[in-house]
């Protein structure tokens, strides 16, 4: 048995923290209530329960896409800057400006989609937006690009002061990733995980949203001079660079949130090791060079990228998300631990993060890939890994630091169960169509098809209903200063 504060000061947050902490943590919940319905519009649409205009649908799916993407950013970076911040000293100017920036850019993509009728998907593959068959306007196109262009300069700004901010103390990001002991030496049991895996996310998601911010600018110079001709395969490149980056580096954030949250709740040290270090070490490199599994489809790519992104597909995701559920489960194993709804939230994401993998990992096959890519397999595994996966861990930040920990509410009792079954029902409806050929970003679908859809419009209204009461706990415990928690203690 031990005894851990739950709420410790040096995570208190300031009053103008407290400010900005608020203000992403709103502006998050609503938005992932807004995008789930539009999801549940799309279900229904497509399971014939709900007539939706063909144009309509798909610039809900426009929306969709985008909106889930640049939000799981969001509220991830949360998580990275609220651990991280203990150990570095961040500028909260920076990120107030992410913020900003981020909302000017939904602002544009909303407008760019639902005045401007832009319906060419959140990856905006070229020539699609230039080539609309008067569906939408050139103009439309650029203000939906431009506005990815302010959240990648947001996001730009905040992996910059947090670089800088991680030198100043360690010297270089080699030493703060614990290059230094990889082949020997004695570890610094207290360097901080957090740390580790926000240098490596600082360092890729950069690369990443530089290569998106090359890729948008030559589009958008496409759009109003013709005449600069672009490569499509580059285009292509550039472009799946940068998408699957910024998710991956969207779960890389939010795993900061188990490293630094579970051992408060199992009473337990979570200390660093060689295996840790070497994990994220590698897990830079191959997250860099993984893409080309996005481009099997592409013939002309290079054999050996082809071959190289089914490789690496294998090897990507295995070394940290092995060290983290590895060292989550020998962590909680015969603790003793009370299970709260942080905790919870907390190893339901590793289940989401590792059920999720092995569809993934399966699409990775060429000869797999081939058949299910363009099938509704793809959106099971990522709604897999983000609904089950990153989701929870930042709800589990959101709870923790409201203060939550009476496990016995109405509320815990109805909200958890609910979230794990609707978000169960609604990706294997996704996963069980893609096996039976189902396409993805079709808006009506045979009579054959129609059992998944439905399946998946109950699963989203489940997991809907989840999130509102998610929501409401959330946003009234923010009522209260995180600074001035209860001092309660969690006895494990």
């Amino acid at each position: 048995m031990s005894t851990m504060q739950l709420y410790p000061a040096d995570e208190a947050l300031t009053r103008n923290e407290r400010i900005v902490f608020n203000l992403y943590v709103v502006s998050v919940l609503l938005v992932f209530v807004l995008m789930m319905l539009f999801g549940l519009t799309m279900r229904l649409a497509q399971s014939t329960w709900l007539g939706v205009p063909l144009d309509v649908f798909y610039r809900v799916m426009t929306a969709h896409g985008a909106g889930m993407v640049g939000t799981i950013g969001l509220a991830s970076s949360v998580v990275m800057w609220f651990f991280l911040r203990k150990y570095v000293k961040l500028t909260l100017a920076i990120f107030a400006a992410n913020y900003v920036l981020f909302m000017l850019g939904a602002v544009a993509l909303l407008a760019a989609v639902f005045m401007g009728g832009y319906a060419g998907a959140w990856t905006f593959l070229y020539p699609l937006p230039v080539h609309s068959m008067n569906v939408w306007s050139p103009h439309a196109a650029a203000l939906f690009m431009f506005g990815y262009l302010l959240i990648g300069v947001g996001f730009l700004l905040f992996y910059l002061d947090a670089m800088w901010a991680i030198i100043r103390v360690y010297g270089n990001l080699g030493r703060a990733l614990g290059l230094q002991w990889l082949f020997g030496g004695e570890i610094d049991k207290s360097h901080p995980k957090a740390v580790v895996a926000s240098t490596m996310v600082a360092i890729t998601n950069s690369i990443g949203v530089l290569a998106g911010a090359v890729v948008l600018v030559m589009c958008l110079i496409n759009i109003y001079f013709p005449s600069v001709g672009l490569n499509a395969l580059l285009v292509k490149n550039l472009t799946y660079l940068f998408g699957h980056m910024f998710i991956n580096a969207s779960i890389y954030m939010g795993v900061i949130a188990v490293y630094e949250m579970l051992p408060r709740y199992s009473g337990r040290p979570y200390p660093i090791s060689r295996p840790f270090l070497w994990s994220w070490a590698s897990s830079l490199v191959m997250v860099l060079i993984v893409y080309p599994h996005h481009l099997m489809m592409d013939y002309a790519m290079p054999f050996w990228m082809l071959v190289m992104g089914q490789i690496i597909s294998y090897c990507a995701g295995l070394p940290v998300f092995t060290v983290t559920v590895y060292g989550a489960l020998t962590n909680v194993y015969r603790s003793g631990m009370r299970w709260r709804m942080p905790s919870s939230l907390l190893m339901l994401s590793m289940f989401g993060w590792a059920a999720g993998i092995i569809p993934a990992i399966i699409d990775g096959t060429i000869s797999v890939n081939r058949v299910m890519h363009n099938t509704q397999w793809v959106p099971g595994h990522f709604h897999f890994y983000l609904l089950l996966g990153v989701l929870p861990m930042v709800l589990a930040l959101m709870f923790h630091v409201i203060g939550q920990r009476t496990p016995a509410r109405a509320s815990d009792k109805l909200g958890f169960p609910l979230y794990v079954l609707g978000g169960l029902v609604f990706v294997f409806a996704f996963l069980a169509a893609g096996h039976e050929s189902t396409p993805r970003r079709f808006a009506v679908h045979l009579p054959q098809w129609l059992p998944y859809d439905q399946a998946g419009a109950i699963g989203a209204a489940l997991l809907i209903t989840a999130m509102l009461v998610f929501a409401v706990q959330i946003l009234v415990g923010l009522l209260r200063s995180p600074g001035h928690a209860d001092p309660a203690r969690v006895t494990g």
